[in-house]
């Protein structure tokens, strides 16, 4: 996976309509979801990387009731990486998938004492290196835990950025940078966490909320459904 940070297009950035939309989304977001945060508890770098590693095919309600136990257990890196393999995933089951988490997280622990003295690292080309650890991963810690500024593209947040029109890509990758052409970076871990609300309790997969939503004007989607010309596009 590549490990560049995504950087706005040169001679292809993107149409001033469609970032001052993009920039509009934004603002309202922060209205309707002025709480909107990582809702995985943790107390430092390693407890969030962690959860992000456990909440892979699952809820974070579901981590949230598996990390007291399991943070009170393995205290750091070196814990991890000397981990029981049969004790990790009896504490981890409920988060399913668990044989293949329980590895991750060992991998996890030996990498950070081996190549890391038992840290986390705060850059994301060191984040990606690690065992279970990809690029959507690493953004979550670095945003969350380090105040890096990071695009989190899950499904929530690549659904949302397709159907706002912001990106037409199915790539991860890509989505990420075309949402960083559109928004600027000091509020991508924010927008990252109001996209993903919205995602979770207004803008569902099968059946989104359109006729509660604080952007409906701004999304050609949503227009479309009520049958309204889609916003403009930009000369």
């Amino acid at each position: 996976m590549s490990t560049a940070q995504p950087t706005a297009p040169g001679p292809d950035r993107p149409p001033v309509a469609l970032v001052r939309r993009a920039r509009r989304v934004n603002r309202a977001l922060a209205v309707r979801w002025p709480d909107a945060r990582c809702e995985l508890d943790f107390r430092s770098p390693l407890e969030l990387l962690v959860a992000t590693v456990l909440s892979a095919q699952t809820t974070d309600v579901r981590v949230n009731q598996v990390t007291p136990a399991l943070f009170a257990r393995y205290p750091d890196a070196a814990a991890y990486a000397g981990a029981d393999p049969v004790e990790l995933e009896d504490l981890i089951r409920p988060t399913g998938f668990f044989r293949a988490k329980a590895r991750s997280l060992q991998g996890l622990g030996r990498a950070l004492v081996e190549r890391f003295d038992g840290e986390v690292p705060p850059r994301l080309e060191d984040l990606v290196t690690l065992p279970g650890v990809g690029r959507k991963t690493a953004n979550v810690v670095l945003g969350d835990a380090f105040g890096v500024p990071g695009i989190t593209v899950d499904t929530h947040v690549g659904r949302l950025a397709r159907r706002l029109g912001w990106t037409t890509e199915e790539d991860p990758v890509k989505v990420e940078r075309d949402i960083a052409a559109l928004i600027p970076r000091p509020e991508w871990t924010l927008l990252s966490h109001r996209l993903i609300f919205h995602g979770r309790r207004t803008c569902h997969a099968r059946k989104p909320d359109c006729a509660t939503c604080p952007i409906t004007r701004d999304c050609p989607s949503a227009l479309v459904r009520v049958g309204a010309p889609p916003p403009p596009a930009a000369p």
